[in-house]
Parts: structure tokens; C-alpha cells; sequence
């Protein structure tokens, strides 16, 4: 099987080692890839975002499937594109895509499949905002509507920061994204990542990841798109998962095959659990990063055939097995991300952390100069390692970190500390 793999970050390259594993590929590319998984795959200098380049592509070498793996190309419609040229492609239409590529679409959605999720209101302006945010107790929630990189979140303390942020966002921070904000209750709990494969009608359940959204240890510092991510996450207990897919994922996947756009590929549910129920926080129309690495390092056997099912609209006969341990991933970040960040600083020693017991690292945001592995994004490198149990996974993980030389990255110290001091 000849399979194309879009995108070029850490999820995907965590994506590419799992499918370069199994005995039906017969090639694999992947555009435009990265310094790590372009040693796995042939790279192809095509933006994920370019969708008619890359369907041409997919055309032009009888790609057998596509597997997409960032969201952008999903909301402009890339399996679209692929279907009408009768290719098959892992990942949603972009009409299921709006899922992710609206927070309100998707409040509505969960408000029609009776989906326990946050109050909230749909607002246009810094009045409605400030109408709105006046009903509500701190903290407040306050979201972009539309796809801003992981960035469009702000959890407010007082009342002037929330209506800040709402003013920032309406003002064109997030541009088009932002046009439209959705409010919300804050929800007590923990959060969880939750994944589903879904062929459009019948779904596979994939295990649940914890990651770590704040920038510094103690669950301090700004908001990230993830600093690391650990599984097993002990609070999604099979109470939680029964709930998880009978109350929101069965529902909703339901829904819109009801409503004419069945949803195929993998869908994230986010998770705030509280007294072991779960609320959705947002759903995402592809994999989780940091969390997707997690998931690739504890499945076992073939995942392509798998993939192929989904894209195909029948997942009946498929199953997954999970190793019987657990996983964690520490992220390596420039110093000053999430904010301003210098690319181009080197990084060394990544072959010394993929030599210690259990350790594969992925590459997110690097780039090949000459002979140097170079930083170019903001969160760089993930730090994988599974273990007998999460205490061992997180020590091999941290003594991977301790091999890579590079001074200008950070990293959290405490990746897991949840779940790892409920165990103590």
C-alpha cells in the first residue's frame, strides 16, 4: 500500500514510525515531513495546506491513502478533494471537520445530541461579551471560534482580564478565528484526551491520554498547545468511558451521519471530568499533540489496515490491542514559546537519548542545516519512553531529556505528577 502522510510535526512523525511498521506499505511519503520522519519516509515539498498540489500529487503517484495528519487541510477540505478523485483519505470532510474548525457549530452539535458540555453563548461583540461574562462566576473561559493553532483559549481570573481577552480576540488577535468568541462556564475537574476511530457509522475506541496544556511546572505559565502527555490517566476509569461513549462520542458520531456529514478518521474528544463525569471541552477533528505520540508508542501490531478502514467506511471486523504499560512524552520547547521564540539555535545529542532503554524521540519543530539539527518552532522535540508502570516511564524519559544538549529549549520537570501522587 502506497500511502501519503500530510503534515510534518510531532504527531506525524509519531504517525509515520507506526506506519512505516507495518508489512503492507510498500511506500510511504510524506509532505512535507520533518528532519526525523523524513529518515522514515520520502519527503515531498508540498504544504499541507496546498490542497490542490497535494491531491494532484496523490493522483500523479496512485496514492493508495491518504493520512492527514494537522487540521488545516481537513477545514479547507482536503478529503473533499481526494474523494472526488476516488482517493481514500483518513480524516474528515470538511463539513465533519467543523467539529474542530468551530467552537460554536460544535456547541450546537452537542446541544442537539443532548452531549453534556459547558453553558455557554455564541458573541459577536465586546457588548454581548461583557452582557454574557456578567452572568458567570470567575474563572471565565473565553474561546476564538475558528482554528487558531491551539492559541485560542484564554482562562481569565477577574472580570477585566476576561473582558480583555474578548476585546483582543474581537479586535483581530486571531484574525478571522476570532470574529466570532464563544463564552463559557468554567468546568471543575480534570481534563482528559479521548480518541475514537470512526468509519462514519462504527467507532473503535483508542485509550486516554493526560496531557500537560500550561507552560511550566505546577500547571503554571500560559497556555501551550501541550508540554508532555502521560497514559494511563487513572481518573478515565471504565465508568468515565462508558459515559465518554454513550453520552457524547456514540451521540454525536450519530448525529452527523444523521445530518448527511458522516464523520471518518479519528475523533478527539477533550474532557473535564469531575466526580467521574465527563463534559466535553472541545472535539478535534485529528489527532491530539502531545498525545498522539503517547498512543503510538503503546499500540500494538498493524495500525494501517486500520487507518484504511476508517477511510473506507467500514471498521467491522478491526480491533486494536494496547501494551499492558504505561507512556510518557516530555515536550522540549524554545525558550519563550508560547509566546516569541529565536529559531536556528542547535541541538545536539538526539541520538543519545534514542539509546536509552524505551526511549524514541520525535521531532516537531527541527530542520536539517548542512551537518546541524536546528530548531525552527516552538515546540521542538518529544522525549517518549514506556515503562512497566508510569513511575518507571516518566524516569526513562527524563534520563532521554538529559542526553539532548541544547541550551536554548526548556522543558517541565513534572510530567505526570497527577497521576503519579494519587499513586502514592
Amino acid at each position: 500500500m502506497k500511502v501519503l502522510l500530510v503534515g510534518g510535526g510531532g504527531r506525524e512523525h509519531a504517525l509515520g514510525w507506526k506506519i512505516a511498521q507495518s508489512p503492507i506499505l510498500s511506500k510511504l511519503f510524506v509532505a512535507p515531513g520533518n528532519p526525523g520522519l523524513n529518515q522514515i519516509g520520502e519527503k515531498v515539498d508540498i504544504k499541507p495546506e496546498n490542497i490542490s498540489a497535494i491531491c494532484d500529487f496523490a493522483v500523479g503517484h496512485n496514492i493508495d491513502l491518504v493520512v492527514v495528519g494537522p487540521e488545516a487541510p481537513l477545514a479547507l477540505g482536503l478529503a473533499d478533494c481526494l474523494a472526488d478523485k476516488n482517493i481514500a483519505c483518513f480524516g474528515a470532510s470538511k463539513a465533519a471537520a467543523r467539529l474542530e474548525a468551530s467552537k460554536a457549530f460544535t456547541k450546537e452539535i452537542c446541544e442537539a445530541a443532548s452531549a453534556p458540555t459547558a453553558s455557554y453563548r455564541k458573541v459577536k461583540s465586546l457588548s454581548e461579551a461583557k452582557d454574557y461574562l456578567e452572568t458567570l462566576s470567575p474563572p471565565y473561559v473565553i474561546k476564538a471560534d475558528g482554528l487558531a493553532a491551539g492559541k485560542g483559549v484564554v482562562i481569565a481570573n477577574s472580570r477585566i482580564d476576561a473582558e480583555q481577552a474578548a476585546a483582543d480576540m474581537l479586535n483581530g488577535q486571531f484574525g478571522e478565528a476570532s470574529a466570532t468568541l464563544v463564552i463559557e462556564e468554567f468546568m471543575q475537574g480534570e481534563e482528559v484526551s479521548f480518541f475514537a476511530f470512526s468509519d462514519g457509522e462504527r467507532l473503535l475506541p483508542l485509550v486516554a491520554v493526560q496531557d500537560h496544556k500550561r507552560a511550566f511546572d505546577g500547571d503554571k505559565g500560559p497556555n501551550t498547545g501541550g508540554m508532555g502527555a502521560y497514559s494511563p490517566a487513572p481518573i478515565f476509569t471504565d465508568t468515565v468511558l462508558r459515559k465518554t461513549m454513550d453520552e457524547i462520542i456514540k451521540p454525536v458520531i450519530h448525529l452527523m451521519r444523521e445530518r448527511g456529514t458522516p464523520y471518518r478518521g479519528v475523533l478527539y474528544a477533550g474532557l473535564m471530568i469531575h466526580n467521574d463525569q465527563p463534559r466535553l471541552v472541545e472535539f478535534n477533528a485529528r489527532f491530539g499533540d502531545p498525545e498522539c505520540q503517547v498512543l503510538m508508542r503503546l499500540l500494538e501490531g498493524d495500525l494501517l489496515p486500520v487507518l484504511a478502514a476508517a477511510a473506507n467506511g467500514d471498521l467491522s471486523g478491526h480491533t486494536l490491542a494496547w501494551r499492558n504499560e504505561a507512556c510518557a512524552n516530555v515536550v522540549l520547547a524554545a525558550k519563550g514559546y508560547p509566546a516569541d521564540y529565536e529559531k536556528g539555535s542547535e541541538i545536539k545529542g538526539i541520538d543519545g537519548a534514542n539509546g536509552v532503554e524505551n526511549v524514541v524521540v520525535f521531532h516537531a519543530g527541527t530542520k536539517q542545516v548542512g551537518a546541524q539539527l536546528v530548531a525552527n518552532g516552538g515546540r521542538v522535540l518529544n522525549v517518549t519512553a514506556t515503562g512497566k508502570n508510569l513511575q518507571d516511564a516518566v524516569s526513562f524519559a527524563y534520563h532521554g531529556v538529559n542526553k539532548i544538549d541544547w541550551p536554548q529549549g526548556f522543558h517541565r520537570r513534572d510530567i505526570a505528577w497527577r497521576a503519579l501522587s494519587s499513586a502514592e
